[in-house]
Protein backbone atom coordinates (compact mmCIF):
# COMPACT_ATOMS: atom_id res chain seq x y z
CA UNK A 1 0.00 0.00 0.00
CA UNK A 2 1.23 3.46 -0.62
CA UNK A 3 2.38 5.83 2.10
CA UNK A 4 0.33 8.80 1.18
CA UNK A 5 -3.11 10.14 1.22
CA UNK A 6 -6.37 8.73 -0.96
CA UNK A 7 -7.74 12.24 -1.11
CA UNK A 8 -5.00 13.02 -3.26
CA UNK A 9 -5.17 11.99 -6.86
CA UNK A 10 -1.73 10.03 -7.13
CA UNK A 11 -1.22 6.64 -8.88
CA UNK A 12 0.77 4.32 -6.66
CA UNK A 13 4.01 3.44 -7.87
CA UNK A 14 2.72 -0.34 -7.78
CA UNK A 15 -0.23 0.42 -10.54
CA UNK A 16 1.78 2.25 -12.79
CA UNK A 17 1.52 0.69 -16.45
CA UNK A 18 2.28 2.22 -19.90
CA UNK A 19 -1.10 2.59 -20.76
CA UNK A 20 -1.98 4.66 -18.01
CA UNK A 21 -2.71 8.55 -18.83
CA UNK A 22 -1.11 11.50 -17.68
CA UNK A 23 -0.15 9.64 -14.24
CA UNK A 24 0.80 11.91 -10.97
CA UNK A 25 2.94 10.29 -8.58
CA UNK A 26 4.52 11.13 -5.36
CA UNK A 27 7.65 9.83 -3.50
CA UNK A 28 10.97 9.94 -1.36
CA UNK A 29 13.97 9.87 -3.00
CA UNK A 30 15.88 7.20 -1.66
CA UNK A 31 19.18 7.18 -4.36
CA UNK A 32 20.04 10.27 -7.13
CA UNK A 33 22.75 10.74 -9.38
CA UNK A 34 24.91 13.09 -10.74
CA UNK A 35 24.39 14.92 -13.43
CA UNK A 36 26.39 13.40 -16.74
CA UNK A 37 26.75 14.90 -20.68
CA UNK A 38 27.16 13.14 -23.38
CA UNK A 39 27.53 13.35 -27.20
CA UNK A 40 24.23 14.33 -28.80
CA UNK A 41 23.87 11.97 -32.24
CA UNK A 42 21.41 13.82 -33.52
CA UNK A 43 23.51 17.13 -33.17
CA UNK A 44 26.57 16.62 -33.97
CA UNK A 45 28.87 19.02 -31.61
CA UNK A 46 26.65 19.46 -29.12
CA UNK A 47 25.86 17.36 -25.60
CA UNK A 48 22.62 15.96 -23.97
CA UNK A 49 22.10 15.76 -20.11
CA UNK A 50 20.78 13.35 -17.83
CA UNK A 51 20.71 12.21 -14.31
CA UNK A 52 18.72 9.60 -12.25
CA UNK A 53 17.23 9.23 -9.50
CA UNK A 54 15.07 6.56 -7.63
CA UNK A 55 11.83 7.35 -5.57
CA UNK A 56 9.58 5.05 -3.41
CA UNK A 57 5.90 5.22 -2.48
CA UNK A 58 5.77 2.15 0.03
CA UNK A 59 7.49 -0.28 2.01
CA UNK A 60 7.33 -2.68 -0.93
CA UNK A 61 7.99 -0.57 -4.23
CA UNK A 62 10.32 1.81 -5.27
CA UNK A 63 11.03 2.81 -9.09
CA UNK A 64 14.15 4.32 -11.23
CA UNK A 65 13.39 7.83 -12.96
CA UNK A 66 15.07 9.09 -15.41
CA UNK A 67 15.70 13.03 -16.83
CA UNK A 68 17.22 13.71 -20.46
CA UNK A 69 17.19 17.11 -21.76
CA UNK A 70 19.31 20.30 -21.90
CA UNK A 71 22.37 21.33 -19.15
CA UNK A 72 20.41 23.77 -18.10
CA UNK A 73 17.35 22.05 -17.68
CA UNK A 74 18.95 18.96 -16.17
CA UNK A 75 20.97 20.86 -13.80
CA UNK A 76 18.22 23.26 -12.65
CA UNK A 77 16.30 19.95 -11.78
CA UNK A 78 18.84 18.00 -10.21
CA UNK A 79 19.35 21.11 -7.73
CA UNK A 80 15.85 21.39 -6.61
CA UNK A 81 16.14 18.16 -4.82
CA UNK A 82 18.53 15.91 -3.24
CA UNK A 83 18.16 12.43 -1.06
CA UNK A 84 15.24 12.28 1.45
CA UNK A 85 13.13 14.90 -0.35
CA UNK A 86 9.56 14.12 -1.30
CA UNK A 87 8.49 15.11 -5.23
CA UNK A 88 5.54 14.61 -7.01
CA UNK A 89 5.87 14.06 -11.00
CA UNK A 90 3.19 15.26 -13.45
CA UNK A 91 2.57 13.09 -16.33
CA UNK A 92 6.29 11.10 -16.55
CA UNK A 93 6.50 8.95 -19.84
CA UNK A 94 5.88 4.91 -18.40
CA UNK A 95 8.35 2.46 -19.90
CA UNK A 96 9.12 -1.12 -19.76
CA UNK A 97 12.44 -2.13 -18.47
CA UNK A 98 15.14 -4.33 -19.85
CA UNK A 99 16.62 -5.44 -16.35
CA UNK A 100 19.19 -7.51 -17.61
CA UNK A 101 20.68 -4.21 -19.35
CA UNK A 102 19.47 -1.53 -16.93
CA UNK A 103 20.02 -2.84 -13.88
CA UNK A 104 23.68 -3.42 -14.53
CA UNK A 105 23.90 0.28 -13.82
CA UNK A 106 20.91 1.40 -11.83
CA UNK A 107 19.56 0.33 -8.64
CA UNK A 108 17.58 -2.80 -9.17
CA UNK A 109 14.00 -2.14 -8.28
CA UNK A 110 10.98 -4.28 -7.95
CA UNK A 111 9.17 -2.30 -11.09
CA UNK A 112 9.05 -3.67 -14.39
CA UNK A 113 8.83 0.08 -15.77
CA UNK A 114 10.94 3.17 -15.26
CA UNK A 115 10.03 6.57 -15.47
CA UNK A 116 11.04 8.73 -18.33
CA UNK A 117 11.52 12.85 -17.50
CA UNK A 118 11.09 15.18 -20.88
CA UNK A 119 11.34 19.22 -20.28
CA UNK A 120 8.30 19.59 -22.11
CA UNK A 121 6.14 17.23 -20.69
CA UNK A 122 7.07 16.53 -17.35
CA UNK A 123 6.90 18.77 -14.19
CA UNK A 124 8.49 18.04 -10.50
CA UNK A 125 8.16 19.70 -7.83
CA UNK A 126 9.42 19.19 -4.56
CA UNK A 127 6.92 18.72 -1.40
CA UNK A 128 6.84 18.01 2.20
CA UNK A 129 6.42 14.78 3.19
CA UNK A 130 4.15 16.52 6.17
CA UNK A 131 2.03 18.00 3.69
CA UNK A 132 1.10 14.79 2.31
CA UNK A 133 1.73 11.95 4.80
CA UNK A 134 4.53 11.60 7.51
CA UNK A 135 4.63 8.14 6.69
CA UNK A 136 6.52 8.75 3.71
CA UNK A 137 9.55 9.83 6.25
CA UNK A 138 9.77 6.73 7.50
CA UNK A 139 10.09 4.98 3.98
CA UNK A 140 13.78 6.62 4.42
CA UNK A 141 15.01 4.03 7.23
CA UNK A 142 14.30 0.91 5.19
CA UNK A 143 16.74 -0.76 2.90
CA UNK A 144 16.00 -1.46 -0.55
CA UNK A 145 17.55 -5.19 0.25
CA UNK A 146 16.31 -7.95 2.81
CA UNK A 147 17.99 -6.73 6.01
CA UNK A 148 19.39 -9.76 6.63
CA UNK A 149 21.18 -10.29 3.12
CA UNK A 150 24.32 -8.15 4.06
CA UNK A 151 28.42 -9.04 4.73
CA UNK A 152 29.83 -8.13 7.86
CA UNK A 153 33.04 -5.79 7.28
CA UNK A 154 35.16 -8.93 8.96
CA UNK A 155 33.92 -11.38 6.43
CA UNK A 156 34.53 -8.94 4.08
CA UNK A 157 38.25 -9.07 5.43
CA UNK A 158 38.44 -12.40 5.76
CA UNK A 159 37.28 -13.23 2.28
CA UNK A 160 39.83 -11.18 1.01
CA UNK A 161 40.85 -10.90 -2.86
CA UNK A 162 38.37 -13.99 -3.77
CA UNK A 163 35.33 -10.94 -2.96
CA UNK A 164 37.31 -8.39 -5.40
CA UNK A 165 34.96 -6.62 -8.10
CA UNK A 166 31.80 -8.69 -6.37
CA UNK A 167 28.25 -6.71 -5.71
CA UNK A 168 27.29 -6.61 -2.00
CA UNK A 169 25.30 -5.20 0.84
CA UNK A 170 26.86 -3.98 4.02
CA UNK A 171 25.65 -3.15 7.53
CA UNK A 172 27.92 -0.69 9.33
CA UNK A 173 28.75 2.36 11.56
CA UNK A 174 30.00 5.63 10.60
CA UNK A 175 33.61 6.04 12.71
CA UNK A 176 34.69 9.11 10.79
CA UNK A 177 33.64 11.12 7.65
CA UNK A 178 36.30 12.77 5.31
CA UNK A 179 36.81 15.63 4.09
CA UNK A 180 35.93 15.89 0.24
CA UNK A 181 38.77 15.91 -2.29
CA UNK A 182 38.38 17.34 -5.36
CA UNK A 183 40.66 17.53 -8.60
CA UNK A 184 40.17 18.12 -12.56
CA UNK A 185 39.94 14.67 -14.70
CA UNK A 186 42.33 14.60 -17.87
CA UNK A 187 39.56 15.79 -19.80
CA UNK A 188 38.93 19.10 -18.00
CA UNK A 189 36.09 17.76 -15.88
CA UNK A 190 35.49 18.36 -12.60
CA UNK A 191 35.47 15.41 -9.87
CA UNK A 192 35.26 14.65 -6.35
CA UNK A 193 36.45 11.80 -3.96
CA UNK A 194 35.42 11.43 -0.12
CA UNK A 195 36.56 8.52 2.27
CA UNK A 196 34.47 7.12 5.00
CA UNK A 197 35.81 4.88 7.53
CA UNK A 198 33.25 2.49 8.68
CA UNK A 199 33.53 -0.65 11.48
CA UNK A 200 31.18 -3.03 13.48
CA UNK A 201 31.60 -5.88 15.73
CA UNK A 202 34.24 -7.06 13.58
CA UNK A 203 36.35 -4.64 12.29
CA UNK A 204 37.55 -1.87 13.58
CA UNK A 205 38.10 -0.06 9.94
CA UNK A 206 37.26 0.03 6.70
CA UNK A 207 37.25 2.21 3.54
CA UNK A 208 33.75 3.12 1.96
CA UNK A 209 35.12 5.48 -0.83
CA UNK A 210 32.45 8.14 -2.53
CA UNK A 211 33.10 9.30 -6.02
CA UNK A 212 29.97 10.86 -6.88
CA UNK A 213 28.88 14.90 -5.21
CA UNK A 214 25.15 12.84 -4.18
CA UNK A 215 26.36 10.77 -2.09
CA UNK A 216 29.31 12.89 -0.57
CA UNK A 217 26.66 15.56 0.40
CA UNK A 218 24.53 12.40 2.10
CA UNK A 219 28.09 11.40 3.86
CA UNK A 220 28.57 14.86 5.01
CA UNK A 221 25.41 13.96 7.24
CA UNK A 222 26.36 11.32 8.59
CA UNK A 223 27.38 11.49 12.80
CA UNK A 224 30.68 9.45 13.67
CA UNK A 225 30.28 6.82 16.06
CA UNK A 226 26.31 7.61 15.63
CA UNK A 227 25.32 6.49 12.20
CA UNK A 228 25.16 3.33 11.13
CA UNK A 229 23.89 2.49 7.29
CA UNK A 230 22.94 -0.15 5.36
CA UNK A 231 24.72 -0.10 2.05
CA UNK A 232 22.94 -1.77 -0.74
CA UNK A 233 25.32 -2.87 -4.10
CA UNK A 234 28.55 -1.43 -3.24
CA UNK A 235 31.76 -2.82 -4.78
CA UNK A 236 34.51 -4.51 -3.47
CA UNK A 237 37.78 -4.20 -4.45
CA UNK A 238 41.29 -5.09 -3.25
CA UNK A 239 43.25 -1.92 -3.13
CA UNK A 240 46.86 -3.28 -4.13
CA UNK A 241 48.52 0.06 -2.53
CA UNK A 242 46.66 0.06 0.72
CA UNK A 243 46.63 -3.65 1.01
CA UNK A 244 43.45 -4.28 2.25
CA UNK A 245 39.82 -3.85 1.36
CA UNK A 246 37.79 -1.67 -0.10
CA UNK A 247 34.14 -0.84 -0.92
CA UNK A 248 32.85 1.82 -3.71
CA UNK A 249 29.35 3.56 -4.16
CA UNK A 250 28.58 3.23 -7.48
CA UNK A 251 25.43 3.90 -9.55
CA UNK A 252 23.74 1.06 -8.30
CA UNK A 253 23.78 1.73 -4.48
CA UNK A 254 21.27 2.66 -2.25
CA UNK A 255 22.23 3.78 1.48
CA UNK A 256 19.65 4.18 3.84
CA UNK A 257 20.79 5.79 6.61
CA UNK A 258 19.96 4.79 10.70
CA UNK A 259 18.02 1.80 9.00
CA UNK A 260 15.15 0.37 11.57
CA UNK A 261 15.39 -3.06 11.26
CA UNK A 262 16.13 -5.52 13.97
CA UNK A 263 20.08 -6.15 12.53
CA UNK A 264 20.74 -2.71 12.91
CA UNK A 265 19.69 -2.27 15.93
CA UNK A 266 21.95 -4.40 17.26
CA UNK A 267 24.49 -2.76 15.82
CA UNK A 268 23.53 0.29 17.40
CA UNK A 269 23.76 -0.82 20.99
CA UNK A 270 26.92 -1.85 19.93
CA UNK A 271 28.11 1.49 18.76
CA UNK A 272 26.76 3.07 22.09
CA UNK A 273 27.78 0.49 24.04
CA UNK A 274 31.38 0.94 22.55
CA UNK A 275 30.94 4.90 22.74
CA UNK A 276 30.21 5.08 26.74
CA UNK A 277 31.57 1.98 28.05
CA UNK A 278 34.78 0.77 26.07
CA UNK A 279 37.36 2.31 28.22
CA UNK A 280 35.50 1.22 31.16
CA UNK A 281 35.11 -2.63 30.24
CA UNK A 282 39.21 -2.34 29.06
CA UNK A 283 39.75 -1.04 32.07
CA UNK A 284 37.73 -3.87 34.06
CA UNK A 285 38.60 -6.65 32.18
CA UNK A 286 42.61 -5.71 32.97
CA UNK A 287 41.68 -5.65 36.68
CA UNK A 288 39.65 -8.67 36.41
CA UNK A 289 42.89 -10.79 34.83
CA UNK A 290 45.04 -9.76 37.28
CA UNK A 291 42.74 -10.58 40.04
CA UNK A 292 41.81 -14.54 38.37
CA UNK A 293 42.59 -17.59 40.67
CA UNK A 294 43.73 -19.74 37.51
CA UNK A 295 43.43 -22.99 40.03
CA UNK A 296 39.48 -22.35 39.95
CA UNK A 297 38.97 -22.30 36.71
CA UNK A 298 39.23 -26.22 35.71
CA UNK A 299 35.72 -26.31 33.51
CA UNK A 300 36.61 -27.75 30.15
CA UNK A 301 34.12 -27.05 27.20
CA UNK A 302 33.77 -27.69 23.63
CA UNK A 303 32.71 -24.48 21.64
CA UNK A 304 29.13 -26.32 20.84
CA UNK A 305 28.91 -26.34 24.40
CA UNK A 306 29.89 -23.09 25.07
CA UNK A 307 27.10 -21.75 23.19
CA UNK A 308 24.72 -24.13 24.44
CA UNK A 309 25.05 -23.32 28.17
CA UNK A 310 25.30 -19.40 27.21
CA UNK A 311 21.67 -19.81 25.83
CA UNK A 312 20.23 -21.39 28.61
CA UNK A 313 21.47 -18.29 30.99
CA UNK A 314 18.43 -16.80 30.93
CA UNK A 315 19.68 -13.20 30.27
CA UNK A 316 22.37 -13.68 33.56
CA UNK A 317 25.03 -11.06 33.02
CA UNK A 318 27.54 -13.46 35.56
CA UNK A 319 30.75 -14.07 33.09
CA UNK A 320 31.60 -17.69 32.59
CA UNK A 321 34.99 -18.80 33.01
CA UNK A 322 36.79 -21.87 31.48
CA UNK A 323 39.26 -23.66 29.18
CA UNK A 324 38.77 -24.64 25.46
CA UNK A 325 41.16 -27.18 23.35
CA UNK A 326 40.99 -26.17 20.26
CA UNK A 327 43.03 -23.57 17.88
CA UNK A 328 43.33 -20.17 16.52
CA UNK A 329 41.68 -20.01 12.83
CA UNK A 330 41.68 -16.62 12.37
CA UNK A 331 44.61 -14.34 13.37
CA UNK A 332 45.60 -11.09 11.18
CA UNK A 333 48.66 -10.10 12.01
CA UNK A 334 50.02 -9.64 8.55
CA UNK A 335 47.53 -7.18 8.07
CA UNK A 336 47.47 -3.14 8.25
CA UNK A 337 49.09 -2.70 11.67
CA UNK A 338 46.35 0.09 12.69
CA UNK A 339 43.64 -2.34 12.43
CA UNK A 340 44.95 -4.46 15.11
CA UNK A 341 47.18 -1.77 17.32
CA UNK A 342 45.53 1.38 19.15
CA UNK A 343 46.91 3.43 22.52
CA UNK A 344 46.03 3.14 26.27
CA UNK A 345 46.69 5.18 28.91
CA UNK A 346 49.78 4.33 30.91
CA UNK A 347 47.57 5.65 33.88
CA UNK A 348 44.61 3.76 34.13
CA UNK A 349 45.51 1.26 30.71
CA UNK A 350 41.74 2.80 28.97
CA UNK A 351 42.13 2.43 25.21
CA UNK A 352 42.85 6.62 24.39
CA UNK A 353 40.59 8.59 21.57
CA UNK A 354 42.20 8.04 18.76
CA UNK A 355 41.49 11.35 17.03
CA UNK A 356 43.43 12.97 20.17
CA UNK A 357 45.10 10.42 21.35
CA UNK A 358 44.57 11.72 25.08
CA UNK A 359 42.77 9.74 27.40
CA UNK A 360 39.01 10.66 28.45
CA UNK A 361 38.82 8.96 31.86
CA UNK A 362 41.88 10.42 33.84
CA UNK A 363 39.86 13.63 34.04
CA UNK A 364 41.94 14.33 37.36
CA UNK A 365 44.75 13.78 36.40
CA UNK A 366 47.46 17.10 35.05
CA UNK A 367 47.82 16.50 31.03
CA UNK A 368 52.03 16.75 31.65
CA UNK A 369 51.66 13.37 33.53
CA UNK A 370 50.02 11.58 30.90
CA UNK A 371 51.42 9.34 27.93
CA UNK A 372 50.68 6.52 26.64
CA UNK A 373 51.26 3.30 25.06
CA UNK A 374 50.73 0.76 22.03
CA UNK A 375 48.84 -2.14 22.77
CA UNK A 376 47.69 -5.01 21.02
CA UNK A 377 43.47 -5.46 20.60
CA UNK A 378 43.40 -8.30 18.38
CA UNK A 379 40.20 -10.13 16.87
CA UNK A 380 40.48 -13.82 16.60
CA UNK A 381 38.48 -16.77 15.74
CA UNK A 382 38.82 -20.41 18.46
CA UNK A 383 37.74 -23.15 16.42
CA UNK A 384 37.53 -26.82 17.62
CA UNK A 385 35.91 -30.12 16.37
CA UNK A 386 32.12 -29.00 17.20
CA UNK A 387 32.59 -25.11 15.63
CA UNK A 388 34.16 -21.43 15.79
CA UNK A 389 34.15 -18.83 18.21
CA UNK A 390 34.44 -15.30 16.19
CA UNK A 391 35.64 -11.84 17.14
CA UNK A 392 37.23 -13.15 20.51
CA UNK A 393 39.38 -10.62 22.39
CA UNK A 394 43.43 -11.16 22.15
CA UNK A 395 44.32 -7.90 23.71
CA UNK A 396 47.24 -6.08 25.83
CA UNK A 397 49.56 -8.10 27.66
CA UNK A 398 47.24 -11.38 26.84
CA UNK A 399 48.16 -10.96 23.21
CA UNK A 400 51.86 -9.94 24.41
CA UNK A 401 52.33 -13.40 25.75
CA UNK A 402 50.87 -15.65 22.86
CA UNK A 403 53.08 -13.65 20.00
CA UNK A 404 55.91 -14.07 22.57
CA UNK A 405 56.77 -10.30 21.64
CA UNK A 406 55.81 -6.82 22.26
CA UNK A 407 54.28 -4.51 20.34
CA UNK A 408 57.65 -2.29 19.44
CA UNK A 409 59.41 -5.80 18.72
CA UNK A 410 56.50 -6.82 16.52
CA UNK A 411 56.42 -3.70 14.71
CA UNK A 412 60.33 -4.13 13.92
CA UNK A 413 59.55 -7.58 12.55
CA UNK A 414 59.77 -7.76 8.20
CA UNK A 415 56.55 -8.65 6.77
CA UNK A 416 57.72 -11.98 6.45
CA UNK A 417 58.83 -12.58 9.50
CA UNK A 418 55.22 -11.54 10.79
CA UNK A 419 53.46 -13.91 8.36
CA UNK A 420 55.70 -16.57 9.76
CA UNK A 421 54.84 -15.53 13.28
CA UNK A 422 51.03 -15.68 12.14
CA UNK A 423 51.47 -19.10 10.59
CA UNK A 424 53.89 -20.41 13.99
CA UNK A 425 50.49 -19.44 16.16
CA UNK A 426 47.59 -20.48 13.38
CA UNK A 427 46.20 -24.04 13.26
CA UNK A 428 48.18 -25.40 16.46
CA UNK A 429 46.67 -27.51 19.32
CA UNK A 430 45.96 -25.00 22.27
CA UNK A 431 44.91 -24.65 25.85
CA UNK A 432 43.11 -21.17 25.58
CA UNK A 433 41.37 -20.09 29.23
CA UNK A 434 38.55 -18.03 28.39
CA UNK A 435 35.85 -15.50 29.89
CA UNK A 436 32.68 -15.26 28.22
CA UNK A 437 29.67 -12.68 28.95
CA UNK A 438 26.55 -12.08 27.63
CA UNK A 439 26.33 -9.16 25.39
CA UNK A 440 23.44 -8.49 22.83
CA UNK A 441 25.02 -5.96 21.46
CA UNK A 442 27.24 -8.43 20.13
CA UNK A 443 26.13 -9.91 17.01
CA UNK A 444 26.85 -13.77 18.22
CA UNK A 445 24.93 -12.61 21.18
CA UNK A 446 28.87 -13.72 23.32
CA UNK A 447 31.72 -11.28 24.01
CA UNK A 448 35.04 -13.80 24.45
CA UNK A 449 37.89 -12.61 26.25
CA UNK A 450 41.04 -14.71 25.63
CA UNK A 451 42.46 -14.54 29.24
CA UNK A 452 45.25 -16.97 28.41
CA UNK A 453 46.96 -19.00 25.11
CA UNK A 454 49.84 -21.40 24.81
CA UNK A 455 50.51 -24.79 23.23
CA UNK A 456 48.47 -27.79 24.54
CA UNK A 457 50.08 -30.98 26.13
CA UNK A 458 48.36 -33.42 23.67
CA UNK A 459 48.47 -36.04 26.74
CA UNK A 460 46.59 -33.58 29.10
CA UNK A 461 43.83 -32.47 26.10
CA UNK A 462 43.32 -35.97 25.50
CA UNK A 463 42.69 -37.26 28.83
CA UNK A 464 40.33 -33.92 29.11
CA UNK A 465 38.21 -34.54 26.27
CA UNK A 466 38.01 -38.37 26.50
CA UNK A 467 35.13 -38.63 29.37
CA UNK A 468 37.14 -37.52 32.41
CA UNK A 469 35.09 -36.06 34.72
CA UNK A 470 35.48 -31.89 34.93
CA UNK A 471 32.95 -30.30 36.92
CA UNK A 472 30.40 -32.83 36.50
CA UNK A 473 30.74 -32.37 32.34
CA UNK A 474 31.08 -35.58 30.65
CA UNK A 475 32.99 -34.24 27.27
CA UNK A 476 33.16 -35.85 23.93
CA UNK A 477 36.11 -37.22 22.76
CA UNK A 478 38.14 -34.53 20.62
CA UNK A 479 39.11 -35.19 17.75
CA UNK A 480 43.08 -33.76 17.17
Amino acid sequence: MAYYSSARDFVALSDLHPNLARPNVIGVVIGKTDVRGFPDRKNIGSERYTFGFTIRDSPTYFINVNAWGKEEYIRSLSESFRVGDCVTIENPLIQSKEPEREEKFNPVTPSCYKLLLSENHSVVKTSSCYEMDTKLLSLLHLPVKDPQDYYSLGDITANGQSLDGRILNVLAAVKSVGEPKYFMTSDKRKGQRCEVKLYDETEKSFPIVCWDNETIQLAQSWIPRETVIFAADVRINFDKFRNCMTATVISKTIITTNPETAEAQILFSFVKESAQSGALYDKMEEQSRESINWETIVDVYTVEQLKEEALQSDGKPEPVYGIIYGYISTLDIDDNASKFIRNRCSICRFLVNEMSNTCTFCNDVSSDLKSTYPSFEILVSLTDHTGTLYSCYLSDCVAEETLGCTVREFLALTEDKKTALKWQLLLERSKIYFKVTLSPSWRTGLKVNVLSCNLADPVEASESLLGKEIGNKRLPPMAW
